[in-house]
This record gives C-alpha cells, structure tokens and sequence, in this order.
C-alpha cells in the first residue's frame, strides 16, 4: 500500500506541509483546495513542486454537494465539475473526491445519484480522472458507506468508485466487516482518522477532534482489516482535522502520522495473514519487562543535594563507572545513575535543563529489534561516542530530549553492571538502613499538553503497551491533564502529564528546567508504613499535609479514627476503589519541582491516586518560591 497524507492535517504553509510530508517518507499528499487556492503559482507549477518533492498527488478534494440536485442547480455542479478537472489536468492529479450532498435542496434516491454519478463519469473518462464517492457522516440523503456503494454500484462506470474513510463509518458506529464485501476494484481510495470516543455532534466532532490512528479510541484497526479484506492495495491516507494540531510543528505532526500508519499496517498483517496487500515488514511490537535504571545528569550543590534525598530514602551508593564521573545508587530493583560528566551527552543535557533525569533504561527481550521498530516508526536514533569499558547499548530520543536505552540478556547487554561498574567496598545494595523500596513503580513525564498525543502514540506503537483515559488534574493555577500508558502486567508504567500554563506545578516545572521530561519517580514499597517508619529515621522529609485532608479521608472512605491518624502521622495519601486500595507519600519537591514518591498497591488498584493530586499540588506549592519569583 501507498502512504499519503491530507494538507490540512498539518500546519504551515503549503511549502512548509510538503517539505515535511516529504522529509518524512510520505509517498503522495491528498491537496486540499483551500491549501491550493492560497498557494502563490499556477496548477502547472504547483504540480511541478510537489512533484519535485518526491510526492505524487493523490487526491484532489473536496468537490462539495454534487448530486442530487435538479434544474439550473445540477447544471452548475456540472460546470463545478468541469473547472475542477481542467484544475486537476494543470495539476496532474487523477483521483477527485465528492463527498455526499449536504445541500437543502438536495433530493435523496439511490438510482437519481447513481444517474448523476454516471454522467460525471462520462465527462471524467474525457479528462483520465477517477471520481470517489465518499459518505459524509452528516451527509443529507447518504451518511452510511452501504449506500454509497449501492450508488457506485448502479452508477456502473469505471472512473467512478468509492472512497472509504475510517471516521465517517466508525463514528457512526457501523460495522467494518460490511466492507469486506465490496470489491477491491471498486475501492478507489482509502481514508484515516481516529478521534476520542465523545458524545457531540457529528460535524464537530469531525471538524475539531479527529487524531492520528492510535491516538483515539475509534476501532481503526478492523476498520482497515476489513479493507484489506477485500484485497486492496492502493493509497491509504490520512484526513486529520484537529484544533491542537494547527498549531503544531509541521515535520513533527507529519512523522507522528507515518508513525500511526505504519503500526497500524503492521497490526493489519499480523491480525490478517491472508491478505494480498503489499504491507511493511517490521519486528513485532515491544514487550518490556521492567525499568533497568534511571539516570540523572547532575552537578556540584545539586548532586550533594540529590544525593543526600537518595540516602534519606534507603539507597546506597554502590557502584562507581570504570572510567566515568559516574555513580551507580541502589535499593532493591532500582537502580539510579548519578553522572557529572563534562563532556557528552550528560553535559548538554544538564547545560540544558540543569540536574534532572536525562536517560532511562528498559529491559526488553531484544534490543536490536526494539531499536529496528522504533526506527521504522520514525523514532530518532541516539548515539554517542562509546568511552573505555563501555558497551554499545541501542538507544532512541525520548520525550524533552532524553534518551531511552534498551538493554536485553541475550545479547549480553544487561551485564552493562559488572562490565562498566566497579562495587564500592562494603556497599551491597541491600545494606541495613535500606527502606525497603522495590522497584520503580512508574515514571511521570511532563511536557506541554500538545505533545501528549504524540508521546502516547509513540509508546504504544513501539512497545505492548495500552494507554488509560485522560484526566484532569486540578492545580491551583489550572488545569494539567495526564494519561498514563503501562504494560499489561504493570511492569512499566509511564504517566503523561500535559501542561497549559507556566502557573501550574507541571508548567512551571517545564519552565524551569527549559523542558525537561521526567518531573518525579514513583518507587514500589510492599509496607508504606515500614517505609515511612526507615525514612523518617534517616532523615528524609515527607511533603506535609493538612488536618483537613484527613478530617475529609476519614469521611469519604469510612476510615476508622485509628487509621486515619497512622496515616496522617506519617503524612500518608490514600485512595482506594473497587479494585484496591493506594497509598502515597511525597518528597518535598526540589528547587525546580522536581520530587519522589512511595507508593504501595494493594489488590487490583491500578490507578495514580489522582484524587490527591490537588492537595498534594497545594501542599508542594507552599514550600515552592512565591509566584512570580524568579530562581535565581
């Protein structure tokens, strides 16, 4: 299959849309007409720079409101149709879109529109043009792919054929499967778009909320399973209309699309073994089996500090680099990875964001192949220079800049440990005064809220991983949404935190590390309260809470007054559903707002404590510099 993209899915100028659609790997653009008519160059030149592109035009659209008319309004959409194919001739365009009628005096009847279908047919075999009959979702008479087909059908013509897209028949809630039984010859182009599952009309809807497949929740997938069904093989295309993505980065927004296309096809042939399409071949989606490590760049009065949170929390400074300013800290499963290096990547990244989390490592099955999917889906590689000692681990950008590491057994990359550490004597990770912390329980990420999209996209195309609905988090000074993508077993679980303003925790927190990705680590523990008991005793600082909080926890979930008050004594969150029950307790936040966090599940809770999240936020901010003050 062909990969094509709408000019209206993203943003710039119409210059501006094909440099990206093209540096990207897009093979043709469907030209939308209002991107045409505000380019500067006749239809001749405009074909011949988007030809010299490397693109091929796809489709021409949209030709409005089309059948269906009678008397002197059917002979205008007639003459409509002829300036347009004299339009695509200069272009070099073949492929037209009409898109059912919408206009009032539009009559309905399958034969009348397959009559008109038919005489439009006449004229475009004159020009070489296939015309595609699309059911708009709010079409007037015809809304429903069925009867589309029904009037290609009798219209009975060779350059008429139908065009299929994946919103207008899933919002509507039709069954996919239908499709299988439309000849693939018939099929003349193939449309793509997802949206949020939202109560609202149909327009709108499709107007301001559609996605990139993936980044929704309509059932896409089947959709295009059924069109490969039939044995299609031509051009599939995105239609993105989104308010977010307007405003967005042209290049970016264009990968973010050959990204969905390309993980969707993949889920097509692998769920479709039978199909005739000609579809990419690419290792299989992710599973990950845990985080390896999380590594900090940080130096001077911040590294002291940082490192004297590590100890007040339980863990041991264990291990130092063979040839690097490096330390290797650890407690239970975890591992963190303290490096003030003045030269490489670590460098920049702290001249960039100051001290903060600028790699993580995941434990894969395969590295090679983690690294050969997230490439084909458009991820950057990373690579730096490899020091004495140091083993080659495959590596891709992450969110904010930072770099993910994959490491895996097989290729003997999980012993990076013992190859490029040397034990520190007396330093056993599990030495006393461990507080008895486990493993990292997730990782939140925080980046402004237009990003969001992407980064869900990008970790659930690369690896087995779903993603939670959005919700909203309550900061004082607004609004910060956040939707977290995890492994089905737990194993790795990664929140998204979206800001709209500098004012909230999450805003402020980009700004003051100019961007910086991962804004608190979340650490396992299997008894919060043996754990605040061993923190309390080294030192460490919980965030306060208030007597209100507690007054009203013991109120909301009918706790006894004894609970209640050991929770409290150790400032200890807590929420609980019909699946479990959760438990938190805060760092005081950093300079920058960054912080830690304890958690401990019990039975099937799967969720972040989100109710606490507003008193947690009041409360951080209390310790945090006035609004308004600068940080240095």
């Amino acid at each position: 299959m062909k990969t094509s993209i709408a000019t209206v899915s993203i943003s710039g100028s119409f210059r501006e849309k094909l440099e990206a659609i093209a540096r990207v790997g897009f093979q043709g653009i469907e030209i939308f007409e209002q991107d045409f008519i505000a380019e500067e160059g006749s239809p001749r030149e405009i074909g011949r720079m988007i030809r010299d592109h490397g693109l091929e035009i796809a489709l021409f659209q949209p030709f409005r409101d089309f059948e269906g008319l009678t008397g002197e309004l059917r002979r205008r959409a007639f003459d409509r149709a002829r300036a347009k194919f004299d339009t695509m001739a200069e272009l070099g365009a073949s492929r037209i879109l009409v898109c059912s009628s919408v206009h009032p005096e539009a009559l309905g009847g399958i034969d009348r529109a397959a009559e008109d279908f038919r005489e439009l047919g006449e004229i475009a075999r004159e020009y070489g043009i296939t015309v595609g009959y699309e059911a708009l979702a709010w079409g007037r008479h015809v809304n429903d792919h069925r009867d589309a087909w029904e009037i290609v059908r009798r219209a009975d013509h060779p350059n008429v054929g139908l065009i299929l897209d994946s919103f207008h028949t899933l919002a509507r809630r039709i069954d996919p499967d239908t499709i299988r039984r439309i000849p693939a010859d018939r099929i003349v182009f193939v449309q793509l778009a997802d949206a949020p599952l939202i109560e609202m009309d149909l327009l709108y809807w499709s107007r301001h909320f559609r996605c990139m497949p993936g980044e929704g929740d309509l059932p896409v997938t089947d959709f295009m399973r059924a069109v490969a069904a039939t044995g299609y093989d031509d051009w599939v295309s995105l239609e993105i209309f989104n308010d977010q993505f307007r405003g967005g980065r042209p290049e970016g927004l264009a990968r973010d699309g050959l990204r969905s296309i390309v993980a969707l096809l993949d889920d097509v042939r692998r769920a479709e073994p039978d199909i005739r399409a000609r579809l990419p071949e690419i290792p299989p989606r992710v599973p990950v089996r845990g985080v390896e490590f999380v590594e900090f760049t940080t130096r001077g009065a911040e590294a002291e500090a940082l490192s004297a949170m590590l100890a007040s929390m339980g863990f041991r400074h264990v291990a130092d680099h063979v040839s690097k300013r490096v330390e290797l800290w650890q407690q239970g499963a975890v591992r963190i990875v303290l490096n003030a290096e003045e030269t490489g990547f670590a460098a920049s990244a702290w001249a960039m964001h100051g001290s903060s989390v600028c790699d993580i490592g995941l434990r894969v099955d395969s590295a090679a192949d983690t690294v050969a999917r997230a490439t084909a889906l458009k991820a950057e590689p990373f690579h730096q220079p490899v020091g004495p000692g140091e083993l080659e681990i495959p590596a891709v950008r992450g969110v904010g800049g930072s770099v993910l590491h994959f490491l895996d057994e097989a290729s003997g990359l999980a012993r990076v440990w013992e190859v490029e550490f040397r034990p520190r004597e007396g330093a056993a990770p599990e030495a006393p005064g461990g507080a008895g912390l486990t493993r990292i329980d997730h990782i939140a990420e925080t980046m402004s809220y237009d990003e969001m999209l992407s980064w869900a996209l990008f970790y659930t195309s690369i690896f087995e991983m779903t993603k939670t609905p959005m919700v909203d988090v309550i900061d004082p000074d607004g609004l910060v949404r956040s939707q977290a993508v995890a492994s089905r077993d737990g194993a790795v679980r990664i929140t998204l935190n979206g800001a709209e303003t500098h004012r909230t925790l999450a805003g402020s927190f980009l700004a003051e590390s100019f961007g910086g990705a991962v804004q608190h680590l979340a650490f396992a523990t299997d008894d919060i309260f043996a754990t605040a008991g061993a923190l309390e005793a080294a030192g460490f600082e919980a965030l306060p809470m208030t007597e209100n909080y507690y007054r009203d926890l013991k109120a909301r979930f009918g706790l006894t007054a004894e609970e209640v008050e050991r929770l409290a004594r150790h400032h200890i969150l807590y929420d609980e559903d019909e699946k479990g029950a959760y438990f938190q307790l805060y760092s005081r936040p950093f300079d920058n707002g960054f912080f830690f966090e304890i958690v401990e599940r019990r039975g099937a809770y799967s969720g972040y404590g989100a109710p606490n999240a507003p008193f947690r936020i009041a409360a951080q901010k209390r310790l945090m510099r006035p609004k308004g003050m600068p940080r240095r």
